[in-house]
């Protein structure tokens, strides 16, 4: 029997799918999206919002899953963001030789004036904007490019944690890239294994708002020596 025009699914426009494609205007979306943050932050997070809504990516695809308890997914990444990030500070980064003062981000001890736009930056512009960027749409790009291969997904995982850790070495230097190294394989593996945003942009909020709460309290060598005194 034949069917309707309303009954066929519709044809996704040529707009959509060079946006989706490896062409030149594929290219020049992605391009942008990657010098978003150079303009403001989070515009890389906004953009990929606005890229996958006309290019017609299901949310899904970049992770946008909505959780079946939101009470529950903010409890979880928020817990977890909390705990890894004292973990890293008194016990991964002392074994890799870090100082126990991060002197990037030193002037922030007991500087009130500061503190609103460096929770901006720590929340919209890390935890909503770097996860969106990295996890949300570095994962679906590449893993369109790479295909289903067995390979892809731990590539993809190497590939986002290297860079996302060499996005960090012109303001926090050598340890920063190993920090946020370690912090995108992590937070990529588990983005594999779920394929959820919402709990690591909380959790990635709370690891960085946890730093800043250490560094505003001069806090940060008594958590370093923790373990190693």
């Amino acid at each position: 029997m034949a069917t309707s025009p309303r009954d066929e699914p519709l044809a996704p426009s040529h707009l959509a799918a060079d946006l989706r494609g490896f062409g030149p205007l594929g290219i020049l979306a992605t391009a942008a999206i990657l010098l978003g943050n150079a303009v403001f932050v989070p515009l890389s997070g906004i953009l990929v919002i606005l890229w996958a809504w006309r290019s017609r990516t299901p949310w899904r695809e970049i992770g946008y899953v909505r959780p079946k308890s939101w009470i529950r997914s903010v409890a979880i990444g928020i817990t977890f963001g909390i705990a890894f990030k004292l973990v890293m500070k008194a016990l991964v980064m002392p074994l890799l030789g870090a100082e126990p003062v991060n002197e990037a981000y030193h002037y922030l001890a007991g500087n009130r004036a500061a503190l609103p736009a460096a929770v901006y930056a720590m929340t919209l512009g890390a935890g909503f904007g770097e996860e969106t960027v990295f996890r949300g749409y570095m994962f679906e790009r590449l893993g369109k490019l790479f295909g289903p291969e067995r390979w892809a997904k731990p590539a993809i995982v190497a590939f986002t944690s290297v860079w996302f850790g060499l996005d960090h070495y012109a303001v926090q230097g050598l340890a920063g890239v190993q920090q946020a190294t370690i912090f995108g394989v992590v937070f990529g593996t588990i983005y594999c294994l779920t394929g959820r945003i919402w709990p690591l942009i909380f959790a990635h909020a709370a690891f960085d708002l946890t730093a800043l709460a250490v560094i505003y309290w001069s806090l940060e060598t008594e958590v370093a020596h923790l373990i190693f005194k």
